[in-house]
């Protein structure tokens, strides 16, 4: 049996989307990035992705990466937000759930190894990540969100953070 750390700790911490060494990931092997969309990839309230996200985003096509999309918010926000983008999409994920990531896993055709989780939560994005055996990537959270719950999850996850940073610190700073 894995330990909880195996679920909660991910590969690798960046504070943006924009910081995280995709090249590096795809040199070993990475052919598909499953983003989650809120406070991942922009906040909650922001309805569409900016030109700049949006290039971002394109640009893996181009260098021959798929892009998916799984989020636990509703068919309608997932929707708007992709429009423009038309990538596969997953909304009501439901992570972190195993069941979230089946339609991704049916509809592309590649193996576990390549493909890396994004997302900004550990209890929800690394864990569904972790279910299936990938890679996982964090950003901190676009957007603070204060509510109780929210402090509360952040709490359960500040441990996890802290193994983290020891695991890079032993390797050098290395990813």
């Amino acid at each position: 049996m894995k330990s909880l750390s195996y679920y909660l700790v991910p590969d690798l911490m960046c504070p943006t989307v924009y910081d995280i060494p995709f090249q590096t990931f795809e040199e070993e092997g990475i052919r598909l990035v499953v983003f989650d969309i809120d406070n991942t990839l922009v906040s909650y309230e922001t309805p569409e992705p900016d030109e700049k996200l949006k290039d971002f985003l394109r640009d893996f096509s181009r260098r021959g990466v798929e892009v998916a999309l799984v989020s636990n918010n509703s068919p309608e926000r997932v929707d708007r937000f992709n429009a423009e983008l038309g990538f596969f999409a997953v909304p009501d994920a439901h992570k972190p759930l195993k069941r979230a990531l089946f339609p991704v896993m049916e509809h592309f055709s590649v193996s576990r190894e390549e493909i890396l989780f994004v997302g900004d939560q550990l209890l929800t994005d690394v864990w569904t990540a972790r279910l299936w055996d990938l890679r996982a990537a964090v950003v901190e959270p676009i957007q603070k969100r204060e509510n109780l719950f929210f402090r509360f999850k952040r709490a359960l996850e500040k441990p996890f953070v802290r193994i983290y940073r020891k695991r890079k610190e032993k390797k050098g700073g290395e990813k």
